[in-house]
């Protein structure tokens, strides 16, 4: 009876494991077939440049996305977590933060830029970045008169990244995106972190990002209001301008590698089972760029290396280096109904490797 027992849960415990140990990682081809797959697709919509450019995105689609990424950045920040996050984050050495330009700005809209070239360490993983903009305070007598309109008390704020394209255009990506009291002041901090990825992957030499003020709702005098907040490195005379500042958090592989992650020439010295970094850009795949609008790609990560192999009679089959855990990742995406579109909002499942181990032919790991 034990011994039943025991097969059965071998049984259970292999099916399990079949459902998401299935691959070293998503690819590009792959992926193409588990967003059909999730969306009930047969083949992928028929868009065309002019679909994307015509589309208005709803604001309840996209604060369901807002509040999907911020979900998204949370379990990041918990699966991340170390036991001592002040110990270990550091600032690029001997530069903490850089500032840096604002190369437009009007009452909705600012163009901030950053140089990035040599700030970040080498063999080095950037885990935090922050932009932080310093917001000019305004009086409270400065308000327009709210006669009858319901009280406003917000702005949106929000940070995109600029990706510039071969032929001068921009496209911008959705980073972070928060309330702020109109009648408040000071420093304000936006996570950006994935803005810094996305910028990493492009190997250029500047970081664009742009920054948008937005009425917390719909209306005239919500909008009037968030005319007034004003972001600004301009100061009175004698002091130092507030310039825009970039704080990039980074550790250093060779002191905190972390435990199942490819360091440096590990994986080549001794072969062993890793995840390595791999980033698709859904801007870059010719099926994705006028399909999916956020994000503009992720880091999906894939197993890479080789696993040894238990003696007889312990070997139980061939073991190879296969995802253990998956994430999902939430996706804005346009629906083609007949002769016009929609936008939508979902999260899809495993579709970033968390963890990766050495797994038998017959679903154990070992």
């Amino acid at each position: 009876m034990t011994n039943v027992r025991n097969m059965v849960l071998l049984g259970m415990m292999a099916c399990a494991l079949w459902a998401v140990v299935t691959a070293q990682g998503l690819l590009p081809g792959e992926v193409e077939g588990a967003l059909l797959e999730r969306l009930g697709l047969a083949e992928v919509p028929r868009l065309g440049k002019r679909d994307l450019e015509n589309v208005v995105v709803p604001a309840r689609v996209r604060n369901r996305y807002i509040s999907l990424l911020h979900q998204h950045k949370d379990k990041e920040r918990k699966r991340r977590a170390l036991p001592s996050l002040a110990g270990i984050l550091r600032g690029i050495p001997g530069n903490t933060d850089t500032t840096g330009e604002v190369l437009y700005s009007d009452p909705t809209r600012q163009r901030l830029v950053f140089e990035m070239k040599g700030l970040i360490p080498e063999n080095s993983e950037v885990t935090m970045a922050e932009l932080k903009i310093f917001q000019k305070g305004i009086h409270k007598a400065d308000l327009p008169p709210r006669r009858h309109h319901r009280a406003v008390h917000n702005a949106r704020i929000s940070v995109y990244w600029v990706k510039i394209l071969a032929d001068g255009t921009n496209r911008t990506s959705l980073i972070d995106s928060r309330l702020v009291p109109i009648l408040g002041s000071g420093w304000k901090a936006f996570d950006v972190t994935q803005a810094v990825h996305y910028w990493q992957a492009t190997g250029d030499s500047r970081l664009d990002l742009e920054v948008w003020i937005e009425a917390e709702r719909l209306g005239r005098y919500a909008a009037d209001l968030a005319k007034l907040v004003r972001f600004t490195p301009q100061t009175p005379r004698g002091e130092t301008p507030r310039k825009p500042e970039l704080v990039i958090y980074s550790l250093n592989f060779g002191d905190y590698g972390g435990s199942g992650d490819c360091v440096g020439h590990r994986m080549k010295k001794q072969g062993s089972c890793c995840r390595q970094e791999h980033f698709i850009s859904f801007r870059e795949l010719t099926w994705t760029q006028y399909w999916i609008i956020e994000p503009p790609g992720y880091q999906a990560f894939h197993c890479v290396g080789g696993c040894k192999q238990p003696a007889w009679p312990f070997r139980s089959g061939e073991r190879s280096c296969a995802v253990l855990e998956s994430a999902s990742l939430p996706i804005m995406y346009l629906v083609k109904k007949g002769d016009y579109t929609e936008v939508e909002v979902a999260e899809f499942p495993n579709m970033i490797v968390e963890k990766c181990g050495c797994v038998a032919d017959n679903g154990a790991v070992m």
